[in-house]
């Protein structure tokens, strides 16, 4: 039987713009479930793979969802530099995947201390599978903050944060994604602060 440090882990890149580039690799890096989105290096100081990748000089953002890395850098002039980047990104993946630390790793947010009740476990389940995989293509993500009875308190980031396209994804996607899975919930608040949005997918328009 082949062991992890025998099988060669295969990643694929993609520069998705001057500013993001996409890594899947060929099995989960955030084995927990959910999405993890760290903005700086203090951040990167709660996941070992993010602290790693934080390390690589240029690097500005990163996001973590099941098999996908959004890595964001530095505002560039043009799409050079990214093969550096990916390919020591790569390396980080391989090297944090091989070593212990990944077997071991941290609660998904702060927000999880309440996992048991139905509603967010479900909500919760329904953002991992059905939204967040799918916003993660535009460096988005999608957390649950709250649950107070039937309603729910969110919070959009990364690319979602300030988006144009903000208002369409919540009322077409997140909140009609919620409802048909987890009929409970009855009210959806957004409560992102858009106007702070630093790396938007689409820009507002004026």
């Amino acid at each position: 039987m082949k062991t992890m440090t025998d099988e060669e882990i295969k990643i694929k890149a993609e520069v998705m713009d001057l500013r993001r580039c996409r890594l899947v690799v060929d099995r989960p890096v955030l084995r927990v479930g959910g999405s993890l989105q760290f903005q700086n290096h203090l951040e990167a100081k709660r996941h070992a793979l993010a602290e790693m990748i934080f390390g690589i000089e240029g690097v500005s953002g990163l996001l973590l969802s099941g098999d996908t890395l959004i890595v964001e850098r530095q505002a560039p002039k043009d799409q050079a530099g990214w093969a550096l980047i990916a390919k020591q990104t790569g390396k980080a993946v391989r090297a944090y995947l091989k070593s212990e630390v990944s077997a071991t790793l941290p609660p998904l947010s702060d927000t999880a201390c309440d996992a048991e009740d139905p509603i967010r476990r479900k909500v919760q389940q329904v953002l991992d599978t059905q939204i967040n995989p799918g916003v993660a293509a535009h460096g988005g993500q999608v957390q649950l903050l709250e649950v107070r009875g039937d309603a729910i308190y969110i919070k959009m980031a990364g690319g979602c944060q300030g988006c144009g396209m903000a208002a369409a994804t919540l009322k077409q996607g997140v909140e009609r994604t919620i409802r048909q899975f987890v009929p409970e919930v009855t009210q959806i608040f957004d409560v992102t602060d858009h106007a702070s949005g630093q790396t938007p997918y689409y820009a507002q328009n004026k």
